[in-house]
């Protein structure tokens, strides 16, 4: 768990302030691009992301999924649903218990996840072509580093919501 910075210098937050302004606005940006494109795809922008997870790291539990996407439960459980319902998942038994269902890919899954990250490749290729290939990578470790702090400031047990600390 992250420690909470005990009366940061006047810098430190200036600093802060203007990172939270454009983050945020890259961050609207994206989700509108991301909603728009998975649109194009006959899914919402968190089914993208569940489907993703699932074909990256399946077979994965409702919990399992709903604690990678900060969501909670049911909603997890919805999301998985719909793609099931496109025959882009398929919940399977567990082999070691039987009460336990799974969520995995199916090769119309898999497909439609190559599909959208070789559309998203292309967009960033053309985003990143004006930089060089030093600040392509230090952006990309920076924004690694990023998502693995942002991460630790959030509960994400897998069944309630996620929660900022």
């Amino acid at each position: 768990m992250a420690t909470t910075l005990r009366n940061p210098d006047a810098r430190l937050l200036a600093d802060a302030h203007r990172f939270s302004e454009e983050l945020n606005g890259l961050v609207r940006v994206v989700q509108f691009r991301d909603r728009d494109r998975a649109c194009c795809f006959d899914v919402s922008v968190t089914q993208c992301h569940a489907l993703q997870v699932v074909a990256d790291e399946g077979p994965l539990t409702i919990n399992d999924l709903a604690a990678r996407l900060y969501l909670d439960k049911s909603t997890a459980s919805r999301v998985a649903g719909g793609l099931e319902t496109k025959g882009y998942v398929v919940r399977t038994g567990d082999l070691r218990d039987g009460r336990i269902v799974r969520l995995e890919a199916t090769d119309r899954g898999r497909a439609l996840r190559r599909r959208i990250q070789d559309g998203l490749a292309t967009d960033y290729a053309e985003l990143l072509s004006d930089f060089d290939p030093e600040v392509r990578a230090a952006v990309t470790r920076l924004l690694g580093r990023l998502a693995v702090s942002f991460a630790r400031h959030v509960e994400a047990s897998g069944g309630s919501c996620a929660v900022v600390r």
